[in-house]
């Protein structure tokens, strides 16, 4: 997927994707087919753009989306800005959230306090600094949604 094999979505991420009811990206899709090929999968794509997304997917895509998810809302922005006071960041950023997702950095992260969360699931194809390709994986139920990271090696 995504043209060549280093691009290609590892066998367990579209396994995961496939039972899914929703799929969340937080930006750096890089090419409209590439979006296509996450949408074939077969569940809905709600996708922001990022800073490495051509002008065909920054005309397509909202820069911010903010998601009903079982009660809960997501957010879902790109790039959440430096590290320190991020999560007050989003907060005020997003104060109607339970959580954002992000992206940039594809360094996994997941930080809660005082019932609001961040959670950065890294990249299944784009692994940069991190130890290992990786997604997330959300479950939302009575207004609540919990993250769980899976690791792709």
């Amino acid at each position: 997927m995504h043209g060549d094999d280093r691009h290609r979505l590892p066998d367990r991420c579209v396994e995961l994707i496939s039972a899914s009811d929703l799929v969340i990206h937080a930006g750096d899709v890089m090419t409209a087919e590439a979006l296509i090929e996450i949408e074939a999968i077969g569940p809905p794509v709600r996708a922001v753009t990022g800073n490495m997304d051509g002008w065909d997917l920054r005309a397509r895509l909202p820069e911010t989306d903010e998601i009903d998810v079982e009660g809960a809302t997501v957010a879902v922005i790109h790039d959440a800005g430096p590290s320190a006071g991020r999560i007050a960041r989003m907060r005020q950023r997003f104060p109607h959230a339970d959580a954002v997702v992000f992206g940039h950095s594809h360094i996994p992260l997941h930080v809660s306090e005082d019932g609001f969360q961040i959670f950065n699931p890294g990249s299944p194809t784009e692994r940069r600094r991190a130890p290992n390709h990786s997604m997330g994986v959300a479950r939302a139920e009575a207004g609540r949604v919990e993250f769980e990271l899976v690791d792709l090696g």
